[in-house]
């Protein structure tokens, strides 16, 4: 009987890791798309006419 408020707390405190883990991972995401937003838009795809010649 003596193990299980440890094993209890041990649980609790799994769950409130994941919980900042998870509170800075949101907030990392977010600054990614304010980044986005800044920045100017590029394209990787060719126009059709500038095809490569091979």
């Amino acid at each position: 009987m003596d193990r299980k408020p440890d094993i209890i707390r041990a649980i609790v405190l799994i769950f409130a890791v994941g919980l900042v883990v998870t509170g800075f991972t949101s907030i990392q995401a977010s600054e990614d798309k304010r980044a986005d937003r800044q920045a100017p838009l590029t394209s990787f795809m060719q126009p059709a006419d500038q095809r490569l010649n091979r």
